[in-house]
């Protein structure tokens, strides 16, 4: 729903997709996604042939987005061969509907360590050939590029910025495609991302802002802790730690003081299988802790996850950003519970904006009312460039 005011999708598209899934299980789900997207891509197949290179645009596009949103329950190791075709035709037909119109978007690479990052760098829409700020997008735990595009590329481009859209460690193709895992040190993935964009003749390099989404809030600020190019921050929510939430509902749940819970790699045995019993139990939780976070952070067992999400935390790194820092928090959106800790320790020229369910913008990441959050973000980083 997020993506409908920036035409991924109409409510009509998603609630027949719902009624065709019913109680079906997620292999219906994914059936029912790819039917839709399938429909979708036919139909710019034929737009095309008539000659209305617009509307094929559109059409491919939203394709895109079906395809994407056809594979989540389906995540995990070793790859389901539902989700590596899905996704190939994800990026199949966002490739084929960026390259229409008068300015043609291709698909473009990143250099980095063994394995090149994909990438679309998304003009400004009306400066296609001019110089103007830059807007690195950072996806989260389980986006693509054609989530970022949606989320906020499309508006960032009506505002007149140019955007970059990749998928780094952990992400899309980088993780479904090549296994490479999520990493602590994002710095050095943004090191990589900033030296591509530099390159680009049409960037500001005065001017270019780091937003992250999701698990992007955390990884964005972590980067640009390190990365002094970076001139604006938007951390969407402000995510100060990965570990910090099982940390309080382990606490809470088995009774433990703060000592036994500093470290959770280091569980005690019983309550680590207590913890994963429970995980199991739970088909939100057995999706997030144990088809995705395993898989993203290329481990097998709950012991080494929480180890390494104890490696994603800001203490003593949120200090050292030195830009402009935005940090959001959406009202019952728990991955933005420590948002405020974050803000505290930030020690740059700083703003924190909230967002209400009054609003319609309660929930993780804004995502019942995405254009109020670009808005107001785009304000903010208006304000920021303003003069440079």
């Amino acid at each position: 729903m997020a993506y409908i005011p920036y035409g991924g999708a109409d409510f009509g598209e998603i609630a027949a997709v719902a009624a065709e899934v019913g109680n079906g299980d997620d292999g219906a789900y994914h059936a029912a996604w790819i039917a839709a997207a399938e429909r979708l891509e036919a139909e710019a197949e034929t737009t095309l042939a008539s000659g209305h290179e617009s509307s094929a645009r559109e059409l491919y596009l939203r394709a895109s987005v079906f395809y994407a949103t056809s594979y989540h329950p389906l995540y995990g190791a070793p790859v389901d061969r539902r989700l590596l075709d899905a996704y190939r035709r994800q990026i199949a037909a966002f490739d084929r509907g960026l390259a229409l119109g008068a300015r043609p978007v291709r698909p473009q690479r990143i250099p980095f360590e063994s394995q090149a990052m994909p990438a679309y760098f998304i003009p400004a829409a009306g400066y296609e050939t001019e110089v103007r700020p830059l807007v690195i997008l950072n996806n989260g735990y389980d986006s693509t590029s054609t989530d970022m595009y949606f989320l906020s590329a499309v508006a960032a481009s009506r505002r007149g910025y140019h955007s970059l859209l990749f998928e780094g460690p952990g992400q899309g193709e980088m993780l479904y495609e090549h296994g490479i895992p999520l990493r602590p040190d994002w710095e050095a993935v943004i090191g990589a991302v900033v030296d591509f964009a530099l390159a680009h003749p049409l960037v500001d390099p005065s001017r270019i802002a780091l937003s992250g989404t999701s698990l992007g809030g955390h990884l964005a600020p972590r980067a640009a802790s390190v990365e002094r190019r970076i001139a604006a921050l938007i951390a969407d929510p402000g995510t100060w730690s990965i570990a910090d939430g099982f940390r309080h509902a382990f606490a809470a749940m088995f009774k433990l003081p703060p000592q036994a819970v500093a470290d959770l790699g280091k569980l005690d045995e019983s309550v680590m299988q207590r913890a994963e019993q429970m995980v199991r139990a739970d088909r939100s939780m057995h999706w997030k802790v144990i088809q995705r976070g395993y898989w993203v952070h290329g481990v097998d067992n709950l012991r080494d996850y929480l180890a390494s999400a104890e490696l994603y935390a800001l203490a003593g790194r949120a200090e050292q950003i030195r830009c402009p820092t935005l940090i959001t928090q959406a009202e019952n959106d728990r991955a933005a519970a420590n948002a405020e800790t974050f803000f505290a320790a930030l020690r740059c020229p700083k703003t924190f904006m909230r967002f209400t369910a009054v609003e319609g913008a309660a929930g993780h990441c804004e995502m019942r009312n995405r254009s109020l959050f670009n808005r107001r973000t785009f304000d903010w980083l208006d304000e920021q460039f303003e003069g440079r």
